[in-house]
C-alpha cells in the first residue's frame, strides 16, 4: 500500500499547519511501531507537511485531526498534482518541483527511498516538467515571495522611496528579494545568520547585506519586513521590536511573515505593526487560480494520462523479481552452453563473437512473449498467473 499523510493550505491555517509539522514525527513513529514500513519521503514546504510511505495492508486505526490520509491511486493522483503546482497555493508556481526534487534526493541518501516511491518521485517530476512546458501553467508565475511583496504593496502603495528588510537568504528569501527587484527598487537590505550568504544575494540583486546580530538596527528605519528564514524558532519577538522602532515608526511599518514554523511573534501586532503571515496571501492565490483554470485543466488531463502509465509501471514492479530470476537462469544457461559448443567446434578462427549473438538473439526470443505476458498479467492484477511464475522460475 502506498500512503499519503498530510497537511496544507486548503485544509489549515498556518497555526494548525506548524502544530502538524512538530507532530508529524510523532505520527511516523507510531505507524513504524505497528505497521512494516518499506519506503518513506517526507516534504515540507513553507504552507505544508506530508509524508508517503510505501508499507502492509493492514488498516489504520488511527484519527489524525485536521490531516488527510489518502492511499494508492488518491495517493499517487495527489503526488502528480503538487508536482505541476496544482496543489499550490500559488497555481503553477515552480518552487514546488524543486521541493520534491529535494525530498526525493534526501530520501534516497537516507535509503528511505526504494522502487517503489523511487518510481513514482521520477514520475512525478517528469510530469511536473512536462506540464510547464505543455501548458505553460507557469508564465509569469507568482510565487510566494513575490505575493508577499504584492501584499506589502497593496497596504503601502508604491515601495520604490520605501526600505525593505528581507531576513533570509534562502531558497524562499531570494524569491522575496527578485520580486523586489522586478519593481525596480533599490533599498534592499538583506540578513542572514550566515552572512556570506547574504553579501552573494544582496550583491546579486544590488542591495546590501547586514550580519544579524545588526537586525535591530536594520529594522529601525524599514518600512516593510519580510522574514523567511528556516529558523526553528521566532526571529522576531514583541520585545526586540519594541526597543529597536520608535513608536511612531511601528504604525506605519509592515512586516510580513512567510516562514514555517513563524519568524515573527504574533503579539508584535499589538504595538501597532501591519503583520501579515501565508494565511494573509489567499487572496493573492485565488486571483491567480482564476487566471490560470483552463491552463490547469489541461494539466490534469495531461495528469491522468500519465497516472495510468504511473500504475502500469508500479504493477510491473511486482513481476520484476521474476523476470530477474528468468533472465538470470537463461542467461547462466546460454553462457555455459555457448562455450561447450565453441570448445565442441574447435577453432572457429575467432568467430565465437556470431555464435554468442547468435545465442543471445535466441533466448530473448524465447522468453520474449512470456515476459511480455506475465507484464500483462500484472497490469490486470492477476495473482494466480503470477503466483503460478514464481513456483516455475524460483531458483533452485
Amino acid at each position: 500500500m502506498i500512503l499519503n499523510i498530510r497537511i496544507d493550505h486548503k485544509t489549515a491555517d498556518i497555526g494548525k499547519i506548524e502544530e502538524s509539522t512538530m507532530k508529524m514525527d510523532e505520527i511516523f513513529t507510531k505507524i513504524q511501531e505497528d505497521h512494516e514500513i518499506q519506503e518513506h519521503v517526507q516534504i515540507k514546504t513553507c504552507n505544508r507537511a506530508e509524508i508517503y510511505l510505501v508499507m502492509d495492508d493492514s488498516p489504520l486505526n488511527y484519527h489524525w485531526d485536521g490531516l488527510v490520509v489518502e492511499k494508492n491511486e488518491k495517493a499517487l493522483e495527489h503526488v502528480l498534482k503538487l508536482s505541476c503546482g496544482l496543489e499550490s497555493m500559488i497555481i503553477g508556481e515552480d518552487q514546488i518541483l524543486g521541493q520534491l526534487k529535494d525530498a526525493y534526493k534526501t530520501s534516497v541518501k537516507k535509503m528511505s527511498c526504494g522502487p517503489v516511491l523511487g518510481t513514482v518521485f521520477t514520475k512525478a517530476i517528469h510530469v511536473g516538467q512536462a506540464v510547464r512546458k505543455k501548458t505553460q501553467i507557469n508564465q509569469g508565475s507568482v510565487s510566494i515571495g513575490s505575493a508577499a511583496v504584492d501584499l506589502a504593496e497593496s497596504v503601502l502603495g508604491d515601495l520604490k522611496c520605501k526600505k525593505v528588510l528581507v531576513i533570509g537568504a534562502g531558497k524562499m528569501g531570494t524569491l522575496v528579494a527578485k520580486a523586489l527587484v522586478e519593481k525596480h527598487l533599490k533599498a534592499i537590505v538583506v540578513a542572514n545568520r550566515t552572512y556570506d550568504r547574504a553579501v552573494c544575494l544582496a550583491k546579486e540583486l544590488g542591495g546590501s547585506a547586514i550580519h544579524f546580530d545588526r537586525l535591530s538596527k536594520a529594522m529601525s528605519d524599514a518600512d516593510v519586513v519580510i522574514s523567511a528564514t528556516g529558523a526553528p524558532h521566532t526571529i522576531l519577538t514583541t520585545e526586540k521590536v519594541k526597543l529597536a522602532i520608535n513608536p511612531e515608526n511601528l504604525k506605519k511599518m509592515v512586516m510580513v511573515d512567510i516562514a514555517n514554523p513563524r519568524d515573527i511573534e504574533e503579539d508584535i501586532a499589538k504595538l501597532g505593526v501591519k503583520l501579515y503571515n501565508i494565511d494573509d496571501l489567499r487572496g493573492i492565490a485565488d486571483k491567480n487560480k482564476k487566471m490560470r483554470k483552463s491552463k490547469a485543466k489541461k494539466a490534469e488531463n495531461i495528469i491522468a494520462e500519465e497516472l495510468e502509465l504511473l500504475e502500469k509501471s508500479l504493477r510491473h514492479l511486482k513481476v520484476e523479481p521474476i523476470i530477474a530470476n528468468i533472465r538470470s537462469q537463461a542467461e547462466n544457461i546460454r553462457i555455459r552452453e555457448t562455450e561447450k559448443a565453441c570448445r565442441m567446434m574447435g577453432d572457429i578462427e575467432g568467430k565465437e563473437r556470431i555464435v554468442d549473438d547468435l545465442t543471445k538473439v535466441v533466448v530473448d526470443r524465447v522468453f520474449s512473449d512470456i515476459i511480455s505476458n506475465l507484464k500483462e498479467a500484472a497490469e490486470n492484477d492477476n495473482e494466480e498467473v503470477l503466483k503460478s511464475a514464481e513456483f516455475l522460475f524460483k531458483k533452485k
